[in-house]
């Protein structure tokens, strides 16, 4: 039974529940009730006007340090998150969530990925469960409910103070139903090979859970079309051949025939397409799986195919530089994550 406290779309709302509404920001840093705008000017925009307009409506990220954006006590849900900052943070700083005290994060991915914005670059995204819109601004409203605790913060592993970070992370607290799994999401980045030219979205996936969407930030590294390569769904002791196979990258994503031209819709979309003269083209794509989600009870992994053609009529292999982020709800606890690349190499081409 879905507890209406957490409240999953607009089927939800007639129904009243013994939750209460909380919301974390620069303003009100514990999301505490009745404890916003408390923040006494020292001169600057407010200074004019005192207490309670406008005085630290964002922070700043000191160089090479860790944040608590949200440290909250169950149980509950977390509903929405908002942030914006410079393209500088993108792939400079990593966004973690953690829930009910583990100690290894459920969510681990440079924060410009996990809102569909890899390569550094911002991209305007009009989905259900991610949005971004001009001139940056980060939406994301994937349930993320938790049991006794959340939090969630952001790591600055650049040489530099980021300035102008600007963050609400608004939340229920109620009570959360035993099948009520934990939202998860996982970065990953490579270079394919002419011998393996294959990119691993998910590895070492263990338990029971449900796969719910992709995001991928390619960047191509060879002339023609790129996207003949298939994805692949291997679940439950599938060993060389999987149980859910794609017929092509653009198919996948739901275009057709090499898309020729971008798009953003609810469930997926192609909404970065860059093609400047002098650079090598990148791509944007995501794929929610909210209407279809993929459902496991051992195991998960998720492989994306790098393929294109030679002038022969021959599938060429490729060795494009692809990132990838892969979302999907489990019972703890989850299997490890791969290291998180160093700073340099996470930097696109």
């Amino acid at each position: 039974m879905i507890s209406p406290g957490i409240n999953f779309g607009l089927g939800g709302l007639p129904y009243l529940a013994d939750a209460k509404t909380r919301s974390i920001c620069a303003e009100n840093p514990d999301g505490a009730k009745g404890a916003g705008a408390q923040e006494v000017p020292q001169g600057g925009a407010a200074g004019d006007l005192g207490k309670g307009w406008k005085v630290r409506p964002c922070i700043t990220l000191p160089k090479q340090s860790l944040t608590t954006l949200a440290d909250i006590e169950g149980p509950g849900v977390i509903q929405h998150i908002w942030i914006t900052v410079g393209e500088q943070a993108y792939r400079d700083t990593v966004l973690r969530m953690y829930w009910d005290d583990e100690e290894s994060p459920s969510v681990e991915v440079p924060l410009g990925d996990f809102f569909c914005c890899g390569h550094s670059l911002r991209a305007k995204i009009n989905s259900l469960p991610i949005a971004v819109n001009p001139s940056g601004g980060f939406n994301t409203y994937w349930p993320k409910p938790f049991r006794q605790r959340a939090k969630v913060t952001i790591e600055n592993q650049r040489w530099e103070d980021i300035g102008g970070f600007f963050y609400q992370i608004t939340y229920a607290l109620t009570d959360v139903p035993d099948n009520a799994a934990y939202f998860h999401a996982q970065w990953r980045k490579s270079l394919g090979t002419r011998e393996v030219p294959e990119h691993v979205i998910l590895d070492g996936i263990r338990g029971q859970g449900q796969y719910v969407g992709t995001y991928l930030a390619w960047t191509q590294l060879s002339d023609g079309w790129w996207g003949e390569g298939e994805i692949k769904f291997f679940m439950d002791g599938d060993t060389e051949n999987p149980t859910i196979c794609g017929t092509g990258t653009e198919d996948y994503f739901g275009g057709a025939w090499g898309f020729g031209d971008t798009f953003s819709t609810a469930f997926l979309g192609y909404p970065l397409w860059q093609r400047e003269p002098g650079r090598v083209p990148k791509h944007g794509l995501y794929r929610w799986h909210i209407m279809d989600p993929i459902r496991f009870d051992s195991d998960l992994k998720v492989t994306m195919q790098e393929l294109g053609w030679w002038p022969n009529g021959k599938f060429q292999p490729l060795t494009d530089d692809i990132a990838s982020v892969g979302y999907w709800y489990q019972h703890e606890p989850h299997g490890a994550f791969p290291p998180m690349l160093p700073l340099e190499l996470r930097w696109g081409r």
